[in-house]
């Protein structure tokens, strides 16, 4: 664990007792009880806090701490409290498989959230998955991951690309061009995205993929300016591809066509860039910091008295990590159990919360959430919520993925072009 997480979490404790404390433990079995008790509920939370992706991934770690506090403060679960065992994979795919071992091996945790991107959710969903240990990757994704020992609580293209894309057919025209990262993330996305436009009766008239360390997209701009497409759909990752979005701008093409994205806003970029650069930038989440509920309302205000200036940035991906541990916990509950098949089966049973997004619910059949998604632009450093769709299904497998019936079940469907 870095001194980072040391100091902002505290070292876990773990109780151990000698023989001769253990004989005497069997000679009292109310003291054993309440030793045993004292012992401590164990999550395991494994992300980018820093490197490039530290934009998106500190935040995610902030909103699981706030969750765990939360979850303590009101008593903990099965009358014991959750401690938190972070490590931070400083955005190399190298420590998520480190830590993802250490976890399961070492600590022998009893459940996982973490992971941010796609990469690596693939690198440590089999670690997990061997280990018989839950997971919860709680980040918006590409979709179509169908395996039971894993839960998905982000959006996925069937809940929000494809309302971009409705509304860039229906406001912009037939023609579009996709900018995204070079992973499977960035790569199956695009797919769907072709797959919505044809089923509107448009089409991708070019795309282009980029390695995560990319800053420089003047090419790629002068590509897109002699293909001239009615909008350009971006799906760029991090902290280095957040520099299209001025390049954008200085090339003049902001005025010329329209740009979309379902990940804009998730590296800050409101707050860190020129209202002129992001506003009108369309994008389309499960949340906005400024959808005006009190559940929302109260997050935001809980995570910034707990952060402060420490917060760098709110959006998705910490509501739907506060889902994901809130609906563990439920399960829990549900369960009176730690044990993997009977919090497995309380997941599966059709769990339901109001978070600070909306009503949320658990599909016993995919693992992922059914909830309200939101069409959504800033504008002078504030997001504008354009139009709700409640109720969306994460139809991302078409129908395949069932684990309620096929429990053996294990891959990942991607969309049939």
């Amino acid at each position: 664990m870095s001194d980072h997480n040391q100091k902002l979490f505290g070292r876990r404790t773990v109780l151990k007792f000698s023989a001769t404390a253990a004989i005497s433990a069997l000679a009292a079995p109310a003291y054993l009880r309440q030793a045993l008790a004292s012992e401590t509920i164990k999550l395991g939370c494994i992300m980018d806090e820093t490197g490039p992706l530290s934009l998106e991934g500190k935040p995610m770690v902030q909103t699981t701490k706030l969750a765990v506090d939360e979850l303590n403060a009101a008593g903990g679960l099965l009358g014991r409290q959750i401690e938190m065992i972070s490590y931070d994979t400083q955005s190399t795919m190298q420590l998520y498989t480190q830590y993802a071992q250490r976890l399961a091996l070492q600590d022998k945790v009893d459940v996982v959230h973490g992971g941010l991107t796609s990469a690596s959710r693939e690198a440590i969903r089999p670690i997990f998955g061997r280990a018989q240990i839950p997971y919860f990757y709680n980040t918006l994704y590409e979709g179509g991951v169908c395996d039971r020992n894993t839960f998905c609580t982000g959006t996925t293209p069937a809940q929000t690309v494809n309302h971009l894309v409705e509304h860039g057919l229906k406001n912009w025209g037939k023609k579009t061009y996709v900018l995204a990262a070079d992973y499977n993330f960035g790569q199956i996305t695009t797919d769907w995205v072709r797959k919505f436009m044809a089923a509107g009766g448009g089409s991708v008239v070019g795309a282009d993929f980029f390695p995560l360390d990319a800053t420089n997209f003047s090419s790629t701009i002068s590509r897109i300016q002699s293909t001239a497409p009615d909008f350009v759909v971006t799906v760029l990752v991090g902290g280095a591809q957040t520099g299209f979005y001025q390049q954008w701008e200085s090339a003049g093409m902001k005025s010329k066509i329209p740009l979309a994205s379902n990940v804009f806003g998730l590296s800050n970029e409101i707050n860190s860039m020129s209202p002129s650069t992001t506003d009108g930038i369309v994008t389309c989440y499960g949340w906005y910091p400024g959808i005006d509920t009190p559940a929302s309302k109260s997050f935001v205000e809980k995570m910034e008295k707990q952060f402060g200036g420490d917060l760098t940035g709110m959006s998705e991906l910490d509501v739907t990590t506060y889902d994901g541990i809130m609906f563990w916990a439920q399960a829990v509950k549900k369960a009176a159990s730690l044990d993997r098949e009977a919090v497995l089966a309380a997941l599966e049973s059709g769990l339901s919360y109001d978070g600070p997004g909306g009503a949320v619910s658990l599909d016993p059949a995919t693992h992922h959430t059914i909830r309200s998604t939101y069409l959504g632009q800033p504008k002078d450093r504030k997001w504008q919520v354009m139009e709700t769709f409640a109720h969306q299904s994460p139809n991302d497998s078409g129908g395949q993925c069932d684990l309620k019936a096929n429990p053996r079940l294990n891959k990942q469907f991607t969309p049939v072009i």
